[in-house]
């Protein structure tokens, strides 16, 4: 169905190859995982196939690209428009109308569909994914999660031969991640939809794929579980199978269950130590009865918190229960409708938002980074150098509109950790992030962390919590449902359990290195 032959792609603003010589083939009605480090060019080669690269983001492209039997190589992106579906890693970038409903419709409108088929795809659509709730909702008053499915349903609804799907999940709690992907995975099995998906949380997608494309300096397709092994990126129990010499490579919790028998029952005979909760140090920020209101919703309805040093938090919840929200109110640059805030004496609070390209406006990575070191008093080169830590391949002469969606947060992130905060409030910080971004991130946090700082992150991301938290924050309608020790939060819940956790059950080991340390 899709056919890369000796493909190449190199742009204006950097010297490198984003895509070299990439030659392979994916056959109609197959689901096709891509994997690979930030910045390998998994974005990149996804543009390839509607002809967004280079149409649209400018470069040079060699090699040519042929979907089902036709070569595309000189089409136009609107020639395809009805062959491939792209969604891409920022749903809000992509919407051109202003309501949900609206948006579903203005494709088949571009594409001439008559009013009464227009209204049966809107309202199919609307039930597959589960948004018919938000129909006359604007789109930008949706949460992240919620624009995320909502751009996926305005593809959908043209349907489409191939589904071009760029980190469709990052923004969506479990449940509705699932639902996502069931919703993908119909269209492979029941209608021979081609799916070609790029999602640095593999363990949600790797069930479903039937094979792996590997981008990195060289492009490797093959079966799911022959790819990864050898992958420098891979979920957390197929690593852990790699490391154990499991066999066969387990790809899913049940077939992890049946590899970790032996080593559960002898926990259950001897329960392994595990780490205990670190005391918490003086309170840095105290939020009391916090109250934030909309004209559809009250978002936040009567939240107290306190958060103190040396603790990394993680507020977590279902899309929409309230935590961007709360997170901008405790930082004071949002919306705040009751209660206090009450930072502790000149303690300073940073945010990087669940947006991050909103705060960058340099024409160069490297501008982004100088006017850090300025804006903060530091040496030149500091916060390049921290960037570095997070995306060792970034390039400091592209421009930041040129970089995916986990570069983009790592440069924000970057800017705003070389300030020196006291409080840093991340909302969403492993979007776009394989798992060598995220343990620099871990390991960032973890300094920090050390150093006195209190860190709140809200995410979907049970794995990075495991790692780097020691507080679990739930939120649900607005309100704080749990709150408690990361291990005591997680492993007690169906739902926010790690994949290792799950293997484990009822020994609550959280995390592969875990796992490794009381296993010995």
């Amino acid at each position: 169905m899709i056919r890369f032959d000796g493909v190449t792609v190199r742009y204006a603003s950097s010297d490198a190859v984003r895509l070299r010589d990439a030659t392979f083939e994916i056959p109609e009605g197959e689901l096709c995982l891509v994997v690979g480090p930030t910045g390998s060019g998994k974005s990149t080669l996804l543009g390839c196939i509607n002809n967004l690269v280079p149409r649209f983001t400018g470069g040079i492209r060699t090699g040519s690209i042929h979907i089902d039997g036709r070569d595309t190589t000189l089409l136009q992106p609107r020639e395809l428009a009805t062959t491939v579906g792209y969604v891409g890693q920022d749903p809000l970038a992509g919407f051109v109308t202003d309501t949900v409903e609206e948006e579903l419709a203005y494709s088949m409108e571009q594409l001439g569909y008559g009013a009464a088929e227009m209204r049966r795809r809107v309202e199919e659509t609307l039930d597959l994914l589960g948004i018919a709730d938000l129909r006359d909702r604007a789109l930008r008053t949706l949460s992240g999660g919620q624009q995320q499915r909502v751009a996926i349903g305005s593809v959908l609804a043209v349907s489409p031969r191939v589904l071009v799907l760029d980190e469709p999940t990052s923004a969506l709690d479990p449940i509705a991640a699932e639902e996502v992907l069931a919703t993908v995975s119909r269209l492979v099995r029941d209608l021979g939809t081609t799916v070609v998906i790029a999602e640095h949380r593999m363990e949600r997608v790797i069930e479903f794929a039937d094979s792996v494309l590997l981008v990195g300096e060289e492009v490797r397709i093959g079966p799911t579980r022959e790819v990864l092994a050898a992958s420098p990126v891979r979920p957390p129990i197929v690593d852990l199978g790699v490391r154990l010499g499991w066999h066969p490579l387990p790809l899913t919790i049940r077939e992890a269950r049946r590899a970790a028998a032996e080593q559960r029952r002898a926990w259950l005979e001897s329960p392994p130590p595990l780490p205990a909760p670190a005391p918490g140090g003086r309170p840095v920020l105290t939020a009391q009865d916090v109250v934030v209101r909309y004209p559809q919703k009250l978002a936040v309805a009567g939240v107290d918190l306190v958060l103190r040093s040396g603790g990394v938090t993680a507020l977590m919840g279902r899309n929409g229960c309230g935590k961007s929200s709360l997170l901008w109110a405790l930082h004071g640059a949002g919306r705040r409708d009751g209660g206090t805030v009450r930072p502790a004496d000149g303690a300073r609070i940073a945010l990087v938002p669940q947006t991050p390209a909103d705060l960058l406006y340099l024409a160069t990575i490297a501008a982004e980074c100088a006017a850090g070191d300025a804006t903060a008093g530091l040496a030149p080169g500091t916060t390049l150098s921290l960037l570095r830590r997070l995306v060792p391949r970034i390039e400091p002469a592209a421009h930041p509109r040129d970089l995916s969606e986990g570069q983009k947060l790592a440069v924000v992130l970057a800017v705003e950790l070389a300030g020196d905060p006291d409080v840093v409030l991340l909302d969403e910080p492993t979007r776009g992030l394989d798992y060598s971004a995220k343990a620099e991130l871990r390991d960032i946090i973890a300094a920090m962390a050390a150093e006195g700082r209190s860190i709140l992150l809200a995410t979907h991301d049970v794995e990075l919590v495991a790692d780097a938290c020691d507080r679990v924050v739930v939120m649900a309608e607005g309100e704080v449902v749990s709150d408690g020790p990361t291990r005591d939060v997680l492993a007690g819940s169906a739902l926010l359990a790690t994949q290792v956790a799950k293997l484990t059950n009822p020994t609550p080991v959280l995390t592969v290195r875990e796992y490794l340390d009381v296993a010995r």
